[in-house]
């Protein structure tokens, strides 16, 4: 039985982060990076993965011939000019695709036949007829591309396309190629194309739509509204300049707003997070903060009338579930103006449920660090909790730390611990400030226990990040992981350390290894 969403008619997704995107300055990939971007993409159902451009260079040639041996469900395309030396390139690089497709385009506006291509209309005519006839020989999926077709002359790109078509050409791509044109434009651009060209039926039309005036989805989806079936765009919407048409906005505002575009794609969105962070990952490109989507704060709120609102009732500010596009949850951003009442939903949704007297002591902390820090972020929060709250009752803890280091100066530990209730306080010295540190909690709390491990690691991003350390102790066959938090690393360094002790302590009395570790 068809449900109603199988019943929509189908968008094609033809992604081209591997392609296009990687002709942004400085994304580029290694095959081992490609390879990994092309199974994610696969998996998550791209109709068309562009892996390519076969005849730029040999590594080039390779992805795309290693790209199209791994794929299971997606076509594999390759990019070609409308040479024959480029698309029998790229028709080797594909021998191994289980869905081949060749990609062949040529420039058709004037400025580019006249600047560019040094060619005149006769001459790009006869360059589409042999360029597609070509393409055909060697795979039945052959789509053609009028570059910079927005700035086309309208009667010439009549021309070209219904050349295109009838040379065998199965796709039809309309680019604004340097992001001009504006979404009426581009929606009465395809509705005059398919409405004009005899053979249009023959073929699925498809939008390729840069960004440089910030409209590459707008535009990309007033295609579809006017009859396109397929659309081109990127992960993280990459590319060249401002990028293209980004897939996860396509994907979701075709998803979303079905009332108005009442289209689906393929794709499982819920792995769009992971794919997001991947093409970021691998290109160096970080993703903006307010990024549609993939943001780290699309699915965020700080102020405290939005954060009232999502507590009452979630669709007060959320048009879309994070869940939707792999996001674990919505992220209620806290600072020093939200009240006790948002601090303790926080700590509920991460999964704390403290007595009062815990409660009032972790919002306090909370505040002093709000004052510190211009976002307050949920790992912040665990990080907080844990550190000051979870093993607020432990039998030693740092009272006060001085540290003093620094270039022509040996590294010394003021420290003061509580132990037992009673203050004990040493001044230590080391190779350098941690190991003063560590040489002084020994001091003060003498212990056999050796230092197998010391790790760093920022919370969060930013030069007021919390840093979280982990030390990890181990006697007599007992091993433990202390860990610590704070604005102040080295501060962090002597709560962890202190906080492995007190994991030692329970395990010497009550002889149960793993019960207080697995707690944490």
């Amino acid at each position: 039985m068809t449900t109603g969403s199988e019943s929509l008619e189908h968008v094609r997704i033809f992604d081209t982060t591997l392609r296009d995107g990687e002709q942004s300055p400085g994304a580029a990939m290694t095959l081992g990076e490609k390879l990994e971007v092309a199974e994610m993409l696969d998996a998550m159902g791209v109709d068309i993965i562009e892996a390519g451009f076969p005849v730029s260079s040999p590594g080039d040639f390779e992805a795309v011939s290693e790209i199209a041996k791994l794929a299971k469900n997606s076509v594999i395309c390759g990019l070609a000019r409308a040479g024959f030396k480029d698309i029998d390139r790229a028709g080797e690089a594909l021998k191994g695709a289980r869905r081949p497709r060749i990609h062949t385009f040529i420039s058709t506006s004037p400025v580019h036949m006249k600047h560019k291509l040094q060619m005149g209309p006769n001459a790009v005519l006869d360059a589409v007829g042999a360029s597609v006839t070509r393409a055909r020989q060697l795979t039945d999926d052959v789509e053609w591309s009028a570059e910079d077709a927005t700035r086309t002359e309208r009667d010439f790109l009549c021309r070209c396309v219904e050349l295109a078509i009838r040379s065998g050409a199965t796709t039809i791509n309309i680019p604004d190629t340097v992001g001009y044109s504006t979404p009426q434009e581009y929606f009465e651009l395809i509705t005059m194309l398919r409405n004009t060209i005899p053979n249009a039926d023959k073929a699925i039309f498809s939008t390729h739509c840069h960004n440089d005036l910030g409209m590459a989805v707008a535009n990309s989806l007033a295609g579809v509204l006017a009859g396109a079936r397929q659309v081109e765009c990127t992960i993280n919407g990459i590319g060249e300049r401002a990028g293209n048409a980004a897939l996860e906005e396509i994907v979701m505002a075709l998803k979303v707003r079905k009332d108005v575009m009442p289209f689906r794609t393929g794709i499982d969105s819920t792995m769009i997070a992971r794919a997001s962070k991947l093409v970021s990952n691998v290109t160096n490109f970080p993703v903006q903060y307010n990024k549609a989507i993939v943001g780290k704060n699309a699915f965020a709120h700080e102020s405290g009338i939005h954060q009232d609102g999502m507590l009452k009732h979630v669709e007060t500010y959320e048009i879309m579930r994070p869940e939707d596009v792999g996001v674990k949850g919505t992220s209620l951003v806290l600072g020093k103006l939200s009240g006790r009442h948002a601090f303790r939903e926080k700590l509920s949704a991460l999964g704390y449920e403290l007595a009062d007297e815990d409660f009032q002591e972790a919002f306090k902390r909370f505040k002093a660090l709000a004052d510190k820090k211009k976002n307050v972020f949920d790992e912040d929060i665990v990080a907080l909790v844990d550190d000051e709250v979870v093993r607020g009752h432990d039998k030693i803890f740092v009272k006060a730390l001085k540290v003093e280091s620094g270039l022509g100066i040996a590294p010394a530990a003021h420290m003061t611990l509580v132990v037992d209730g009673e203050e004990r306080a040493t001044t230590a010295t080391g190779d350098g400030p941690v190991d003063a540190i560590f040489a002084a909690i020994r001091a003060l709390y003498p212990h056999t226990a050796s230092l197998q491990l010391f790790q760093v690691h920022a919370v969060t991003e930013g030069t007021d990040a919390q840093a979280t350390v982990s030390v990890r102790l181990e006697e007599n066959g007992r091993t433990v992981t202390g860990k610590g938090a704070d604005t102040d690393t080295l501060v962090a360094a002597a709560n962890a350390y202190v906080n492995a002790l007190n994991k030692l302590l329970v395990k010497r009395e009550k002889q149960v290894p793993e019960v207080l570790t697995a707690a944490r």
